[in-house]
């Protein structure tokens, strides 16, 4: 049994289903308010560990650990956006096809006594190079709908990855082993 109680600062589902795969269900979600906009010139890297600073910081329930994490998909030194628009999709897709990106996740633990520890974890993914046939079937599904870089690694875009070296709930949207390892030190027994 945890020491205190656990707050998932997230509105994504994915890292609820994610975290419910190694056993653990957090005691409360709560989707913090925070702007997402990159600096101008922020690298992929240091806007995820930003992010997931802020969204821990913004829960503000005293004695509770606060888990929080973000995902950014970078090509390059650019960002790519969580995409809104089916246009914003095709451009992320069309950019990723035939190559090969990183996915960085940045995971804040914040303990009770308000100390916190981080990991950031970095997968590479290769994408296929995709057909327009390709591109206008998985546009039509909208699953790239809020998704980082327009995809969704856990469903059909699966038939596009190449190649994956690291972690691929990281790709998804919250690194299992480092969140989990994070927890131990924190002194959880998890399942």
């Amino acid at each position: 049994m945890p020491p205190a109680p656990l707050i998932l600062a997230s509105a994504s589902p994915r890292r609820l289903d994610l975290l419910a795969q190694i056993g653990l269900t957090p005691d409360r979600v709560i989707a913090p308010d925070i702007d997402e906009t990159p600096l101008r010139g922020e690298l992929p890297r240091l806007h995820a560990q930003r992010l997931a600073r802020a969204k821990a910081a913004a829960i503000a329930v005293p004695e509770a650990f606060v888990l929080a994490a973000d995902t950014v998909v970078g090509a390059g030194r650019r960002i790519l956006p969580k995409a809104t628009t089916e246009a914003e999709a095709r451009t992320c897709l069309a950019l990723l096809s035939g190559r090969r990106h990183r996915v960085t996740t940045a995971v804040v633990l914040r303990r009770p006594d308000g100390g916190a520890t981080e990991r950031v974890v970095e997968s590479i993914v290769t994408f296929a190079r995709l057909t327009p046939a390709q591109l206008d079937a998985y546009v039509a599904s909208g699953e790239w709908a809020g998704k980082a870089g327009g995809y969704a690694i856990q469903g059909r875009a699966a038939a596009f990855i190449r190649f994956l070296s690291g972690s691929h709930s990281n790709v998804v949207g919250l690194p299992l082993y480092e969140t989990a390892q994070l927890l131990r030190g924190a002194g959880w027994t998890l399942p």
